[in-house]
């Protein structure tokens, strides 16, 4: 099952090379479009880091059976 952060980590190159080709075929200069989809590529990493923060999950939650007891 793909999850947020895969299609992130796909996204990253997608939209610096997608983006850079995109601009460079309309007539932007190769110098402008770069850090243009570069932007838009730290602007993806950035959402996931601080936006989407990725959060533990504990233990409690994941389990649906009650704890075995030592005694």
């Amino acid at each position: 099952m793909t999850g947020y952060y895969d299609i992130v980590l796909g996204l990253i190159p997608v939209a610096l090379l997608g983006i850079t080709a995109a601009l460079t075929v309309v007539g932007i200069s190769l110098t402008a479009a770069v850090p243009i989809g570069a932007l838009v590529s730290m602007s993806i990493i950035g959402h996931a880091m601080f936006i989407n923060t990725p959060t533990d999950v504990s233990d409690e939650a994941n389990s649906a059976r009650p704890p075995l007891n030592a005694d």
